[in-house]
């Protein structure tokens, strides 16, 4: 018998989408994963339309940067974008849930490709046939190891660009679009954490929860607007926590030989769900 509701995950397999994976199975929500290591590519459209057949709500939280070195940002972003809505279109969805990153409308990112873009994929998806519903969030703490973006390992150091967050966690961000795509609220809205702290500090933290106790060397940033905080919170943003000290205490230890542990974030469907038809 069929489910009541399928569900595409669209980057399936990313920070955000394999726990957005694991909490729909755990609810035995039927899931489509779409991501290239599922054989689905949304830049090309290969096995997209064939993947869509009975979804009924699509999530997307992808980032289909270019690797071919020709295409620009902007082009991979716009062309996944059409060809999602796309394909929701064709095979009649009834909905998308899109997580992006709040603050980019800010003036601070103007001319930089990597905002712009994703500006101009969420305009695309806003004004497409299908009901969309738009999921902004603050930075995640995964992002203060992440392997690019504003932190880069340099042999015995770890260089971190100076950005003043508002993080929140992963697993909080899955939580609401999980909720939102099973349809317990509709609107769209911008989710943050409940501290502020600058990005070098966040890192030094979590690389001493893993027993890395590399010094962490703090540059500055491309863009100052992200020194001053442009990607804090906006005023009306809903906290949600955990604050930055639950949140390590959430993370492995370091292993009991010595040797920090792998930095995996991990991917707990178990966590507590949080009631979001408030907020």
């Amino acid at each position: 018998m069929r489910h009541l509701t399928t569900i595409a995950v669209v980057g399936a397999t990313g920070t955000a989408g394999s726990r957005v994976v694991a909490r729909l199975k755990a609810r035995d929500v039927a899931v489509v994963e779409v991501s290239r290591e599922h054989g689905i590519d949304l830049l090309s459209g290969e096995g997209l339309y064939r993947a869509f057949k009975g979804v009924d709500v699509a999530i997307d939280v992808s980032n289909p940067v270019p690797d071919d070195g020709r295409t620009t940002v902007t082009q991979a972003f716009t062309t996944a974008s059409r060809n999602l809505m796309g394909v929701c279109a064709a095979r009649e969805v009834q909905r998308l849930v899109v997580s992006t990153i709040a603050g980019i409308d800010d003036p601070a990112f103007d001319g930089l490709p990597f905002f712009e873009a994703k500006r101009a994929a969420k305009e695309i998806l806003l004004d497409g046939p299908v009901p969309t519903t738009v999921v902004k969030s603050t930075p995640w703490y995964e992002s203060a190891t992440g392997p690019a973006g504003p932190v880069h390992c340099d042999g015995d150091e770890v260089i971190v660009e100076d950005w003043l967050i508002q993080p929140i966690a992963a697993d909080t961000v899955a939580d609401v679009l999980v909720e939102t795509a099973l349809g317990q609220t509709h609107s769209p809205r911008t989710i943050t954490g409940p501290d502020a702290i600058r990005l070098p500090e966040l890192t030094s933290k979590v690389l001493a929860r893993q027993g890395d106790f590399r010094p962490v060397r703090t540059v500055q940033p491309a863009v100052t607007g992200l020194a001053a905080g442009a990607l804090l919170a906006p005023e009306r943003a809903v906290i949600v926590g955990p604050d930055v000290e639950t949140w390590l205490r959430s993370l492995p230890p370091a292993a009991t030989d010595g040797h920090g542990n792998n930095g995996s974030d991990g991917v707990d469907a178990s966590v507590h769900r949080p009631d979001f038809s408030q907020i």
